[in-house]
Formats: structure tokens, C-alpha cells, sequence
């Protein structure tokens, strides 16, 4: 598959904050050195797994400004608020008037949230500060635990309707909201809660949905594991029964309103299940055709070594951490599974982080 761009790393292409801020380090590399560097992270992982690298294909950039979602840090201090990412190897925050890895939308809104901020936090006080571009609005939460005044609450529903943000909270708990941020997957529109765990760009949250759907093929029973809001599970059930996995209650829950309200789906059922304690066994993984596998970035150990010991065909695997993938695909391998194809999606421009895509098969 061909790049979204053919290069996005430029000498050209430099952040005022480049240098200090810890977000963006490899913005100075050329488009040569930047494109090896993604992809010899991804040779070292497929070397220590021993699975070679034939099957590697080329990485795909997503654009600059193009990620819908981050976390961001805010101090107050000497009146003024600061926002932004931590500098390079320090806990102090770059103070962000530039940034060419947010959506322009995204940036501008926390741009605007200063005056605010700066009436909710106290003088000294750090928060964090989610910010998601959902498909109507923009949703955020702060790292708040405490109660706020009357008037906060009215300065917020003065404001956000300006900037269209639809909600915000405050370590979850409700502090305004126009309508429930939605995103679609496939035909399926889902409202993710507070936080909710989402791909990070667009354009790789697209590639990656139709390198999992190629892998799924013309299965008709899949599971998917460590599934979320429903990101693959639900573009999958459009043509596949699926059982979809999680530990969150919450995204199980915006995930099953979503298939609820969606028409045209196949069958759906939801299982509420911590994988790393305890992980579907082989027994339970043969009742499925396919699976689809997408963990934190600690990986999935156990769950992997029941996936090897299971009659399954094919995994579809996502992963956002070479060292993890590497460790669980060496698994996969020692029980058959044999890599059929693999990519990296660069969805965390000029970091050291590249997300990946692979499909395991066996006879």
C-alpha cells in the first residue's frame, strides 16, 4: 500500500517549540533518514521475533495536523495558564502557540480555552487536559477532583458553544454538554464516554480498519479482543457475527448502543473481561473463525499463548509498540501461525512510536 504522503519529514518543516518541546523530536531528520528510522524499528522487532522481514511493507504516513485527540498539560501560574506538552526530558510545559501534529481545529480550540482555565484551576495548580475532535464537536476532560462554583459552570456554557465543544467533564463527572460526541465506524455511529480510547488520526484509524477487514475476509464468526468503542468490530459485523471483548464498561457500552441503533448489522454480543488475568482459552477461541487482536501497549502475553494453542486460522493484529508486537508474535509463531503481511502506520509523527499492522495465518 502506498503512502498517505510520499515524505512528511522536511528541515523545512520545523515547530518554533522544536528542540524544547518532548513531543516532536524528529521533525530535523530528512525524508530518507525519517522514513529508515519508522521502518528499522519495525525490521528490530520482526529480527528479535525471528520472523524475518520479507513480508514488511512500506510505512504509511498520516499528514501533519492530523491528530484528533491528546492529552495535554496545564498549569496555572503567576495568574497566566500554560498549555502544552512536557519539554524534552523535563516535567515543565512547553507552552504551546504552534503545534504541527494537532488538527488546526483542535489546536485553535485549546488556544481559546486559556481565559477559561485560568478561572477554573487555582494559582500553582496542574491538570491534564483530554482533548478529542469527535465528527460534531470537540469533547473535553480535565484531571480535575474537585468541585467547582456556580459561576465556572455558567462561564463554561457561555464559551463552549463558541468554540463548538459539545461536552466537558471533569475526571468524567458532567460539567456541560450540547449534544454526545459521536465518531463512525463503518456504518455504525458510536458515542464513545469521557476519554474513551480511540485511534489517534483519521486517515490511520482508516488504513488500519481495511488492512482488518482484508485479514477478516469471508470469515463469519470473529472475535474481536481488548475491542473498545468497536473501531474494527463494528465495520467487521457488517458482514460477520462478532463477540467483542474488553475490560472497560463503558466502551462496551457505547459499543453496544451503537450496534443496537445500526441497522443492517450481523449479530453482536459483548463480553466485559479483563485479558491479561484472564484471557479467552483455546477452548473458547475455537468457537470463532478469526480474531482480532488490539492491546494496550504492554501487549498481550497470555492471550497470546491461548491464541497458539487454539485451532484459529487467521489474526488480524494491531499493535502501537514494536517491542510488544515482537514478543507476542514470536508466541504466535512457536504455535504455527505463519506472518503474512505487516505495516507500520505512522500515526505519531517525528516521535519514536510507530503503530503496526499484521496478518497471521496457519493451515
Amino acid at each position: 500500500m502506498s503512502a498517505i504522503l510520499p515524505s512528511i519529514a522536511s528541515r523545512e518543516l520545523l515547530c518554533r517549540h522544536f528542540g524544547a518541546c518532548g513531543g516532536c523530536t524528529l521533525q530535523n531528520l530528512t525524508a530518507r533518514d525519517y522514513r529508515d528510522l519508522k521502518r528499522n524499528k519495525i525490521l528490530d522487532a520482526l529480527a528479535r521475533s525471528g520472523l524475518g522481514s520479507a513480508f514488511l511493507e512500506d510505512v504509511v504516513n498520516v499528514p501533519p495536523r492530523s491528530r484528533r485527540r491528546a492529552t495535554l498539560k496545564v498549569l496555572k501560574k503567576s495568574g497566566e495558564v500554560q498549555i502544552g506538552f512536557h519539554a524534552l526530558r523535563s516535567h515543565a510545559i512547553v507552552d504551546m502557540r504552534e503545534c504541527l501534529v494537532l488538527t488546526s481545529g483542535l489546536f485553535e480550540t485549546t488556544q481559546c480555552l486559556r481565559r477559561t482555565l485560568a478561572a477554573i484551576l487555582r494559582e500553582g495548580e496542574g491538570v491534564d487536559l483530554y482533548v478529542f475532535e469527535a465528527d460534531n464537536g470537540f469533547d473535553l476532560d480535565i484531571s480535575l477532583n474537585r468541585k467547582l462554583a456556580l459561576d465556572i459552570f455558567a462561564e463554561i456554557a457561555a464559551f463552549a458553544p463558541k468554540l463548538n465543544i459539545i461536552r466537558m467533564t471533569a475526571s468524567s463527572d458532567l460539567l456541560y454538554q450540547a449534544a454526545a460526541p459521536e465518531v463512525r465506524f463503518g456504518k455504525a455511529r458510536v458515542k464513545p464516554p469521557p476519554r474513551a480510547f480511540l485511534q489517534p488520526t483519521r486517515e490511520g484509524e482508516a488504513v488500519l480498519q481495511s488492512r482488518v477487514l482484508e485479514t477478516v475476509g469471508k470469515a463469519r464468526n470473529v472475535v474481536d479482543l481488548f475491542s473498545g468503542c468497536g473501531t474494527f468490530a463494528l465495520p467487521v459485523a457488517e458482514n460477520a457475527k462478532v463477540h467483542a471483548v474488553d475490560s472497560d464498561g463503558s466502551f462496551l457500552e457505547a459499543f453496544a448502543a451503537a450496534a443496537r441503533t445500526t441497522s443492517g448489522l450481523r449479530p453482536v454480543t459483548i463480553e466485559r473481561r479483563d485479558l491479561f488475568k484472564h484471557p479467552l482459552t483455546a477452548q473458547e477461541l475455537n468457537r470463532f473463525d478469526t480474531a482480532i487482536l488490539d492491546p494496550p501497549r504492554a501487549g498481550a502475553l497470555a492471550q497470546a499463548k491461548m491464541l497458539a494453542k487454539s485451532d484459529l486460522k487467521r489474526i488480524a493484529y494491531v499493535s502501537c509498540d514494536a517491542a510488544s508486537f515482537a514478543r507476542n508474535a514470536e508466541v504466535l509463531a512457536d504455535g504455527g501461525f505463519r506472518l503474512a503481511w505487516i505495516v507500520g502506520v505512522d500515526q505519531f509523527l517525528w516521535s519514536a512510536h510507530i503503530e503496526l499492522a499484521a496478518a497471521f495465518t496457519r493451515e
